[in-house]
């Protein structure tokens, strides 16, 4: 770690880690300057800087073996906590990057492409059957049986630049107010209910659904649910399936007990 850094920034920095899965995160300090470190970040972060939506980037810098180093400014602040997760400042910070023509513009141009709700119904279909979960857990074939009812009304929707992991610690306030969404390596071309419908399920009172998404500039009807859960049954699948294959007993078991959840407000309020 420490060669690649000392050419990238010269002598006399001390470096920290910053956190994250891929350990591929840094501080770096020198007197009073800091910066936020990052190897091999896509080239989608530039356009994310331009908006304002992620810290200012600094500069890039391409490494002899191929990697790319950047590094952004280093602000003063701290995750959200959930419960300012109902704030009108993350229902406008969704609606900028939902609506950022840019944003779309420059995913495509790194070679993104919109994945429709039936290849994806089919991706977790095959992924399951090869890890024989459908037949193994009860709630599963429900949950597969629900995507399949719903799946028409997902079809056919406007499809713009979703963060795809919508959670408190990846959005920071800094202490003058500014939001930032961070981590944007799950970053899909997809139904933006993908993000909101995460916000509202784990953060947001069902009695206030409605006035939440009047802040982000819609109104909510029984087709943005139908597709809201589609997309959460979708989601707890992929961790279902993401923790068998790590062989994470306890995890399986607490995703299958979200999935169990999901599947009775879909029975009792949706499929009625």
């Amino acid at each position: 770690m420490r060669n690649w850094l000392e050419q990238v920034l010269g002598k006399g920095w001390e470096v920290s880690p910053a956190g994250g899965l891929t350990g591929d995160a840094y501080l770096a300090t020198k007197e009073n300057r800091r910066l936020f470190l990052k190897r091999n970040s896509s080239p989608f972060l530039a356009v994310l800087s331009a908006e304002g939506i992620v810290p200012k980037l600094i500069w890039t810098k391409r490494m002899e073996n191929g990697d790319v180093i950047t590094a952004q400014e280093w602000l003063e602040g701290r995750e959200l906590k959930p419960a300012e997760m109902q704030h009108y400042q993350v229902a406008e910070l969704l609606r900028k990057i939902h609506d950022s023509s840019e944003l779309l513009h420059m995913l495509m141009r790194i070679g993104k492409k919109p994945v429709s709700s039936d290849e994806g119904f089919q991706y977790i279909k095959d992924r399951l059957r090869q890890l024989g979960i459908i037949e193994k857990y009860a709630s599963v074939a429900t949950a597969m049986t629900y995507l399949e009812q719903m799946l028409p009304v997902t079809r056919h929707q406007q499809q713009v630049v979703c963060h795809g992991d919508l959670n408190h610690n990846n959005i920071l306030v800094t202490n003058e107010g500014h939001l930032y969404l961070i981590d944007w390596d799950n970053a899909l071309i997809a139904d933006p209910v993908i993000d909101y419908g995460m916000v509202l399920k784990w953060y947001i009172p069902q009695s206030e659904w409605d006035d939440w998404l009047q802040k982000y500039g819609i109104s909510m009807d029984r087709e943005l649910v139908e597709r809201m859960f589609w997309y959460l049954l979708m989601d707890a699948l992929h961790y279902v399936c993401w923790h068998s294959e790590r062989n994470e007993y306890y995890k399986v078991m607490e995703r299958l007990h979200n999935l169990d959840e999901l599947n009775t407000y879909i029975k009792t309020s949706i499929l009625l």
